[in-house]
């Protein structure tokens, strides 16, 4: 039996347009079985959320996921991975 190799990242999400949060909540859902912990903060000052999410899964799901949302209109999203 093969094991999949798996890799541990953040995806640091910056959301400026509110009207993608619904596609970016249905996003996360999707992926919701590799997601090991979210948090969210809303900066009201600056009209923005913040949002990080931590992943354990295949490097091609976490590449899709923060692809598709990095597709989403303004949103932004930069992934950095564990070295273990």
């Amino acid at each position: 039996m093969e094991t999949i190799k798996t890799r541990v990242a953040i995806a640091a999400i910056i959301v400026e347009d509110p009207d993608s949060v619904a596609t970016l909540n249905e996003l996360l859902h999707q992926y919701s079985p590799y997601i090991i912990g979210r948090m969210g903060i809303p900066y009201k000052a600056r009209g923005i959320s913040i949002i990080s999410i931590a992943m354990d899964a295949p490097q091609d799901v976490i590449s899709a996921l923060t692809g598709k949302i990095g597709r989403l209109k303004g949103v932004t999203a930069k992934t950095t991975y564990a070295s273990v």
